[in-house]
């Protein structure tokens, strides 16, 4: 088999397109207006109900059916209340038939008598209580029984969006291309005397395409040995398959599989190396294993497999999972600060006291135990993950040795080893790029069927839609599953048996898988680009079936289904929130060195520890004990007010600079009135003085000056006059709005006493004749100010300084 052709066929592949069957739905009329601030792009309301009370808190508001989520907005705040809004798809139970005994203290308070249970896959445990005699509950409970488990793929929130509007950065295939490139690339170690090792030698050239197909066969599903990992310094192998099948006798063989495998853990060309060790790693107990033989399939034995060693590590199966995760549910519901019953623990465990019985919502005093029992349960199947995938780890790091994975299918515990050692061993996946391409090649590329985990509908081959995929064993001998036996079509009369089937292969594989991360994160808080509030939204999108990343059960059925280029992306969001946030997002780990970690990370068994994840386990009912004890949330927490103290600050700066600028401004002002008035004194000063001279000058040749406010004054005579609008003075005693009126006058000369300035007016008066003064018969010297042919006094007119200015025309 040629390497690089394989990889260009990928490309080739060209499976059909499936068109989306559904009707189009209508929303339902007369929704209340003032919820649609809180709806989403493209959601609509199928069903509203007013005055319901979320009895987890004690408060009302409104409660909608959406097409997307359960939504409740609280009447008194007016704002999304979380715990009481869910997306349908996390939704896993609903329970119509609640029964709530109050406490004796509680008795003479209303009862509730219409409830809601709503049971959800992230942990949350909410009722809703509606008015009683009322079609409410009904009306609620019968949208979400039909759009919480829809019957076409079709009907998720996340084809609702205009197709046009969506983004493909680019294919999925290619990006899988990427990574291995980089990881084939990085295969070939520059050491003296050791030849290439990379999965392009001669041992793997040896394996043919009729080698691969044989081999196929002899593996459940035809999930042959695959390469995962490659370690760049030792060639060493992380690769992954299914379960063989050898029968009950364990005594099928097959020659093309032994080839594959052995080809694994082939040394290098120096001689001087001993030959690499295999490891074949089964994830159940034996005794499943066993069980599995009478079915068809089984386990490795080592005799087959050269310098390889079997080992089992005993990891329930999906049934089991499930089963935990519901037990743990329950107890921290019924004991969280915030219980469903509406009363916190300390209250259930002494009303019990009281009743000394159990009821639902309640517990006694030694439920204690029962709790160490349940989370001691759960807690030791995080730890036997976390040991599996460390003790794989510290193989292909510390011995260089090769190391096979599977399990039954290939897809549930298998996925979760594989990928959490790849985690361990490549700091490259321990960064926000590095764990998109992780969980594309190992989750979403390797077919873990997302479909049945989270019970949600697909594609069928024959273009409908149902709740599985039929994938076709490998052997007639071997069954499958029993979702995978019966098909149901997508009419109605068969929703309830899919749907059936579907929640009985409903399992937290993936919450397991990030559950082992936080673990992780706690031990190495700086070996991680991403918080632990990053993985709790991670999961939170994945259940919520928002983005079209995660549906279906494999790779084909997205592309038959056109979920590229109908849905929107789950990586371009969580991108597009933390740029939001900038590097002070709560998605970002500010302890991250990636200078401290930057190899593999192999820590020692007695750190394997776990505890119990509080911030996705205990974030709806103790949610103040959830974030409280973690310094990521504490520093994220002082980042929050360290940022809101620096906001504050810059608001103040600027305050303080715009009022800066204003008093600058102000001041500026004030120094040009200044000059102003300076000048204007200035010149009030000069025109005083002027006035006084001209005046004076005027009076020289026999005329009088006489200033009047009054501008209805008539006089006599006849007056030469000009008036100018004199600037408001505080200081003034003239009416604001008054003119000042000059007159220059010629006073008739009987009104004239006898004054030697009569006598100077005759002597140079050029209009008098011999009978003496003419006027008012003939012109006036003195009156009109007309002094032509006048001898004047020019000495004096010198000595006064008077420009011509001063006597210009009338």
């Amino acid at each position: 088999m040629e390497g690089s052709g394989s990889w260009h066929a990928i490309d080739a592949i060209d499976w059909n397109r499936i068109e989306d069957p559904r009707p189009r739905r209508s929303a339902v009329q007369g929704v209340d207006e003032t919820l649609e601030e809180f709806l989403l792009e493209d959601e609509e309301v199928f069903a509203q109900s007013h005055g319901v009370v979320l009895l987890n808190t004690d408060e009302a508001g409104t409660l909608s059916v959406t097409n997307f989520r359960l939504l409740f907005v609280s009447q008194a705040k007016k704002c999304v209340i979380e715990l009481g809004t869910i997306p349908l798809t996390t939704i896993e139970k609903l329970n119509d038939d609640v029964k709530i005994q109050q406490l004796p203290h509680l008795s003479d308070k209303k009862q509730p008598r219409e409830l809601l249970q709503v049971v959800g896959k992230d942990m949350r445990v909410i009722v809703f209580a509606f008015r009683p005699k009322s079609k409410q509950k009904n009306e609620v409970f019968d949208a979400l029984r039909r759009y919480s488990k829809p019957a076409n793929l079709w009907d998720l929130y996340a084809f609702s969006c205009d197709p046009t509007t969506v983004k493909n950065d680019s294919d999925p295939k290619w990006r899988l291309l990427r990574e291995y490139f980089r990881l084939f690339r990085k295969s070939l170690p520059q050491v003296q005397g050791v030849d290439e090792v990379s999965l392009s030698n001669d041992w793997w050239r040896s394996i043919s395409d009729d080698d691969l197909f044989q081999a196929s066969t002899f593996r459940s599903g035809k999930r042959l040995p695959v390469v995962s990992w490659c370690d760049p310094g030792t060639g060493a192998v992380l690769a992954r398959s299914s379960q063989p099948l050898v029968g009950l006798m364990m005594n099928f063989r097959n020659n093309a599989d032994e080839k594959l495998v052995c080809a694994l853990g082939t040394k290098t060309m120096d001689t001087k190396r001993s030959p690499r060790k295999l490891y074949i790693i089964d994830a159940r107990p034996r005794a499943n294993a066993l069980a599995n033989g009478a079915k068809g399939g089984g386990s490795e034995s080592s005799s087959n497999y050269p310098r390889s060693e079997v080992l089992f590590l005993g990891i329930q199966n999906i049934h089991t999972m499930r089963d935990s995760l519901s037990r743990l549910r329950d107890y921290v519901d019924t004991h969280g600060a915030i219980s469903s019953n509406g009363t916190p623990s300390a209250v259930s465990v002494v009303g019990d006291r009281r009743n000394r019985g159990s009821t639902w919502g309640g517990g006694n005093l030694n439920s204690m135990t029962s709790f160490s029992s349940t989370l001691g349960e759960w807690l030791n199947h995080i730890q036997n993950i976390l040991v599996g995938a460390s003790w794989i780890a510290a193989q292909i790091a510390v011995e260089s040795a090769s190391v096979l994975v599977h399990c039954s299918d290939g897809w549930d515990r298998t996925t979760q080893l594989v990928a959490l050692a790849c985690l361990l061993l490549d700091p490259y996946y321990r960064t926000f790029s590095g764990f998109q391409a992780l969980v594309e090649k190992d989750w979403l590329a390797f077919g873990h069927p997302f479909a049945e985990r989270m019970g949600i509908p697909t594609v069928s081959e024959s273009g409908g839609s149902q709740y599985e995929l039929l994938r076709q064993p490998s052997l007639g001998n071997l069954t499958s599953s029993p979702s995978r036996n019966a098909l149901g079509s997508s009419g109605s009369s068969s929703n309830t048996s899919a749907q059936s089937q579907t929640s009985n292969n409903c399992s937290p594989i993936l919450l397991q898988w990030l559950d082992c991360i936080s673990q992780l994160l706690r031990l190495y808080p700086s070996a991680f680009q991403f918080s632990s509030k990053f993985l709790v939204d991670f999961m939170d999108c994945v259940l919520s079936c928002r983005f079209g990343n995660f549906l279906c059960n494999s790779e084909r059925e997205r592309e038959q289904s056109g979920v590229a280029n109908s849905c929107r992306c789950m990586w371009s969001y969580l991108a597009d929130l933390r740029a939001s946030g900038g590097s002070f997002h709560e998605h970002y780990n500010p302890f991250y060195d990636p200078v401290k970690h930057n190899g593999p990370l192999v820590p020692p068994a007695a750190a394997l520890a776990p505890t119990l994840w509080p911030q996705f386990y205990l974030r709806w009912t103790c949610p103040s004990e959830s974030q409280g004890g973690d310094l990521e949330s504490q520093w994220h927490a002082m980042t929050r007010k360290y940022d809101e103290a620096m906001k504050a600050k810059d608001i103040a700066e600027w305050r303080a600079k715009d009022i800066k600028t204003k008093m600058e401004s102000m001041k500026e002002d004030l120094q040009r009135e200044r000059r102003a008035s300076r000048t204007t004194l200035a010149m009030a000063q000069n025109a005083q003085r002027e006035n006084a001279a001209i005046k004076k000058a005027i009076e020289s040749i026999g005329c009088t000056i006489k200033f009047s406010v009054d501008e209805n004054q008539v006089d006599k005579t006849e007056v030469l006059s000009y008036s100018v609008r004199r600037e408001p003075d505080a200081r003034s005693q003239q009416d604001e709005n008054a003119d000042i009126s000059v007159s220059i006058s010629a006073i008739e000369d009987s009104l004239v006493s006898e004054t030697p300035g009569d006598h100077f007016c005759e002597s140079l008066c050029p209009f008098r004749t011999r009978e003496g003064c003419r006027w008012p018969d003939a012109p006036c010297a003195q009156l009109g100010s007309q002094f032509v042919g006048l001898k004047a006094n020019f000495d004096a007119f010198d000595r006064l300084s008077i420009q011509d200015c001063y006597f210009g025309p009338e």
